[in-house]
């Protein structure tokens, strides 16, 4: 009985990597390859273009754009499984081809990461399943960097809340079971909210499937007993805080995707902010370098990642403080260049020859974020995004939301991007339990007089998401606004919260925090603070209630009391409350802990349901960092 391995992000590209590279290699010959454009990215993560032509890749095609050729006899497709549109898309495909070959083609298509019933029905009814040899390439998560795992689902929030499509959570509860396979069982499983619920209980239900196969080998009893790697798993569904993803992110890497978007760990960024780039391809090994058109040739590609030193000590900090960090940086870099004139031996002189590259890498890196620095101060500096700030940290902050109604009004009249005002005024409808019918009807009526009357849909969808609400409206009553436990678990109460978890913090020092308001400057995100309700309670308790409170809640920073101690707080958010513990064999588990000692630091696996803000987990990196090397890995949806 070997001792279970520690969870390594790597060892999820690795095996990514070898599965997309075995089933290419199985396709004899050259071959053309059609991907899915939204998986284009993702796969970039995983495997660069330039392996992919060691395994005899000729072309790389978008399936939405319709122009594979005949080239290579061998044709392979990756797209989605779930997506019906795939399906459709490659069936026609298939059959333009068939018609335009000259001699006979071979088609594979690789399903990720599951294949389903629809689209084989799909492919079925359109008479090429027969011609086609379908398999599935089993990929859930993508690992961004070595702390953060995501199923890189663009739609997900849309199928969980607007269109209450579960797939994001089945497929969710599948990786997580991939990595429960491998590791152990999560010992305890605690969270909040309805679909983080269901994603427990697809996970207990996983467990049992498992135990009951007939075929379950060495390698999958290994996952049939508690992890002695892992301390817990904190689920939390993203419907329990909606406001957090709708403020303003004030971090580095938060402004960063603000203002030019960051997807797959790249943003696209004008060149004539930047630099251009230091060679002709230096982005030529990525997938998604067949996107390039006419219109983006001015854009270069930024690779945002662990990768880039400097960008990893900036990322998390406000960016109130980044100019300051970048002008230090740029004279110690100065400083390392000017010490070349004072190397008088030939060993001193090497040393430094040595070190050049480096120096190099980080003057280019140096030059890119100051390019960038510089932009986002120039948006920063306006008097659209003050007001902006002004209004969303007021209402943040408790004040009365009919005091910001001028404001959001006259923001409107200025023809602010309809965006940044949907935002604003489903943090005014979330926070206060609803809008007045009268002051809704009026908002109403300037977006859509302002912005065209083809937003009565989107305003129609927001209502359906329970986040642009009359107070009228019997969705919007059951926002409990004060702090009655009848109708606790409807809706989040944020005035009740917002004194109960301290989620306003008036002194921030954002040079150095000491508490993770300093990515709001001043607003603790409440999803982060739920997970501080488990892994930080003394801390916790002593910022809400004194020092001199005692509590059964257990040590700080320990997993293993669940909710105690908040549990009266976390009522009043919305969903439902769980926490579980799977056990093993008594025999086994107490080996295991024999086998693997038992000194080492626990992983705490922390997932959000529906997607994650970069505010947000700088919080929880911040929050590691107390934990002194505790691991937060950030699945999301």
């Amino acid at each position: 009985m070997a001792p279970q391995p520690e969870f390594d992000t790597e060892q999820i590209r690795d095996k990514a990597r070898r599965d997309l590279l075995h089933l290419l290699e199985g396709v004899r010959g050259k071959k053309n390859l059609v991907i899915e454009e939204k998986l284009a990215g993702p796969l970039g993560v995983i495997v660069k273009a330039s392996t992919l032509r060691e395994y005899d890749v000729d072309k790389i095609f978008f399936l939405e754009n319709k122009n594979t050729d005949t080239s290579n006899r061998n044709v392979v497709f990756i797209a989605r499984g779930e997506s019906a549109r795939n399906a459709h898309a490659i069936a026609d495909q298939i059959t333009r081809l068939q018609r335009e070959a000259q001699t006979p083609l071979e088609f594979h298509v690789f399903w990720v990461p599951r294949r389903t019933l629809l689209s084989d029905k799909i492919l079925e009814e359109a008479g090429v399943l027969g011609d086609t040899n379908v398999t599935e390439l089993p990929l859930y998560f993508f690992p961004l960097d070595k702390d953060v795992l995501s199923l890189e689902l663009d739609d997900s929030f849309r199928d969980l809340y607007l269109a209450k499509d579960p797939t994001p959570v089945f497929l969710l509860a599948r990786a997580l079971m991939g990595i429960q396979q491998k590791h152990g069982l999560f010992p305890r499983i605690v969270g909040k909210g309805d679909n983080a619920k269901r994603v427990s209980d697809l996970l207990l239900r996983m467990r049992q499937e498992l135990l009951a196969g007939e075929d379950v080998g060495e390698a999958g009893k290994v996952g049939l007993s508690p992890s002695t790697t892992t301390e817990s798993i904190i689920i939390i569904d993203r419907e329990v805080d909606f406001v957090t993803p709708l403020l303003t992110q004030l971090t580095y890497e938060g402004l960063i995707d603000e203002l030019f978007g960051i997807q797959n760990n790249q943003t696209d960024v004008d060149s004539t902010i930047v630099g251009a780039a230091p060679q002709p391809g230096p982005q030529a090994g990525s997938t998604t370098a067949p996107t390039a058109t006419d219109g983006q040739t001015r854009k270069r590609k930024i690779q945002l990642d662990g990768s880039d030193k400097l960008f990893a000590q900036l990322r998390d900090t406000n960016f109130a403080v980044v100019g300051t960090q970048l002008h230090k940086i740029a004279r110690r870099l100065q400083s390392d260049f000017d010490s070349r004139h004072s190397s008088k031996t030939t060993a001193e002189l090497r040393e430094f020859v040595q070190k050049l590259p480096g120096y190099q890498a980080e003057q280019q890196s140096l030059k890119i974020h100051t390019g960038l620095t510089e932009e986002i101060m120039k948006y920063t500096q306006t008097e659209l995004f003050t007001k902006l700030l002004e209004v969303q940290q007021n209402l943040a902050a408790g004040a009365d939301p009919s005091s910001q109604f001028d404001a959001i009004e006259e923001l409107i009249a200025r023809d602010t991007p309809l965006p940044q005002v949907l935002r604003l005024m489903c943090v005014y409808s979330c926070i206060s339990g609803g809008i007045k019918s009268k002051e809704l009807d009026h908002f109403r009526r300037l977006i859509l007089q302002g912005y065209g009357y083809q937003h009565l849909l989107t305003l129609h969808k927001l209502e359906r998401l329970q986040m642009f609400l009359s107070r009228s409206s019997p969705l919007a009553s059951m926002i409990p606004m004060t702090g009655s436990a009848g109708a606790t678990g409807n809706k989040t109460n944020y005035t009740y919260l917002r004194k109960q978890l301290r989620l306003i913090v008036d002194e921030v020092n954002e040079e150095d925090p000491n508490d993770i308001a300093y990515v709001y400057s001043g607003y603790a995100p409440l999803s982060v603070r739920l997970v501080q309700c488990i892994l930080q309670k003394q801390y916790l308790l002593s910022l809400t209630r004194g020092n001199g409170v005692t509590s059964a809640a257990g040590p700080a920073g320990s997993g293993a009391q669940g909710w105690r101690g908040f549990d009266d707080a976390v009522k009043h958010a919305r969903g439902q409350t769980f926490d579980e513990v799977q056990k093993g064999e008594d025999k086994a588990v107490k080996a295991r802990a024999l086998l693997s000692g038992g000194g080492e630091q626990k992983t705490v696996f922390v997932v959000f349901v529906g997607g994650i803000s970069f505010t947000e987990i700088a919080a929880l990196r911040f929050i590691a960092k107390q934990e002194e090397g505790k691991s937060d890995h950030i699945p999301d949806t």
